[in-house]
C-alpha cells in the first residue's frame, strides 16, 4: 500500500461510522444496485486495453476489482483514506487473483504526479465531502487526469419526485445533511464544471431503496498546441 494519510477529524467512514465498515458490502448490495451500478459505470467509461485508471475513494475494493477483472491489461490504482477499509480491498483483490494498487491518501491530497491517469472512477463518494471538499478532490482529479481523458462518478442526485426525495432521508441522516445538500439539489454537475471539466453529462439515472443515484460523465479539455 505504502502511501499513508492522517484521518481528518470530520472524516465520514463508509456508512457514516466506523463499527459499520464490516458491513458495508451486503448493506450497499442490498440498498444500491451496486452491482448494476459499478456495471453501468464501466461501461460508460469506455475502457481501452493498457490505460492507467484510478478508483476514487475505493472502499472495499469493489469497483477496483470488477475493472481489472473486466480488462486485465488496465493498469488500476484503488485510493482511499480509511486504512480498515483497504484491508478488505486488499483481500478482495487477493481473493479475486488481480493485481491492484492500493493506496491510503486523502482525496483532497492526491499522491500522483499531474496528468497520471486515463480514467478516474468513483462512487458513492461525494455526497460524504462538504462543499468546500468536494470542490478540492474535484481539483485534485481535473489534476490527474490526463488532458483529453475522462471522469465517471456515481453517486446520489436530485430525486425526480416526492417519493425520491422521502427514500433520500435515511442517507441524510447517516451521512449529514451538510454533505448530501449538494447531491440531493443537484449541484455535482455544475461543480465538476467548475473544476475545469467539460462535457459535464448525467449519463444515467438509477433508481434505489435510497433515492436517486446518478452516473456522471465529464472530460478535461484536450491540451491545445500553439504554433
Amino acid at each position: 500500500m505504502g502511501r499513508k494519510a492522517e484521518l481528518p477529524d470530520d472524516y465520514v467512514p463508509a456508512l457514516g461510522f466506523s463499527w459499520l465498515t464490516w458491513i458495508y458490502d451486503p448493506v450497499v448490495q442490498l440498498t444500491t444496485r451496486d452491482t448494476l451500478v459499478k456495471r453501468n459505470l464501466i461501461e460508460h467509461a469506455a475502457f481501452d486495453d493498457g490505460m492507467k485508471v484510478l478508483d476514487l475513494a475505493s472502499g472495499t475494493g469493489t469497483l477496483s476489482v470488477m475493472i481489472k477483472q473486466r480488462i486485465s491489461s488496465l493498469d488500476v490504482t484503488g485510493v482511499d483514506g480509511d486504512p480498515k477499509i483497504l484491508e478488505i480491498a486488499q483481500a478482495k483483490a487477493r481473493e479475486a487473483s488481480v493485481c491492484v494498487v492500493f493506496d491510503h491518501a486523502m482525496a483532497v491530497s492526491l499522491p500522483y504526479p499531474d496528468s497520471t491517469f486515463d480514467r478516474v472512477v468513483s462512487t458513492l463518494f461525494f455526497h460524504h465531502l462538504n462543499r468546500s471538499s468536494k470542490s478540492q478532490a474535484l481539483s485534485e482529479v481535473f489534476r490527474v487526469i490526463k488532458p483529453g481523458d475522462r471522469l465517471v462518478v456515481g453517486d446520489w442526485g436530485r430525486p425526480t419526485g416526492p417519493l425520491m426525495r422521502l427514500l433520500f432521508y435515511p442517507i441524510q441522516w447517516l451521512d449529514g445533511f451538510e454533505t448530501t445538500r449538494d447531491n440531493v439539489d443537484g449541484r455535482l454537475p455544475a461543480m465538476i464544471q467548475d473544476a475545469g471539466f467539460e462535457n459535464v453529462q448525467t449519463v444515467e439515472l438509477i433508481n434505489t431503496v435510497f433515492g436517486m443515484l446518478v452516473l456522471y460523465s465529464a472530460e478535461k479539455r484536450q491540451t491545445l498546441i500553439t504554433p
